[in-house]
């Protein structure tokens, strides 16, 4: 077994409000390994729907992803790709290096 840590940044307008934090939830789920993702002040347990909202997490909020178990380096790369993609919810002709809606 080996753990795994991955950051990934906030990157859809809203942040990780219900619907991002059940796809997050829902993935984690799918994977045998211990996930955790942490927003600096806070450790929570990925697969649980309640404690993913207790982040609060905005867009901007820096989070670390862990993942310990047999398949922590998928879980890792998955969660983060998820969240690096902003949950599918950027703005039309936004992509992830963009995310702050600025253009040069």
């Amino acid at each position: 077994m080996a753990k795994v840590t991955r950051e990934a940044e906030i990157t859809n307008k809203f942040g990780l409000h219900a619907r991002p934090a059940m796809q997050l939830v829902e993935l984690a789920s799918s994977f045998q390994s211990m996930v955790e993702v942490s927003n600096g002040t806070l450790s929570v347990d990925a697969k649980s729907i309640m404690s993913v909202m207790r982040l609060a997490a905005t867009k901007g909020a820096k989070l670390t992803i862990t993942a310990d178990g047999q398949d922590a380096e998928e879980a890792c790369q998955a969660i983060g790709n998820l969240i690096d993609q902003g949950f599918g919810q950027l703005e039309p002709g936004q992509d992830a290096d963009d995310a702050d809606g600025s253009t040069s």
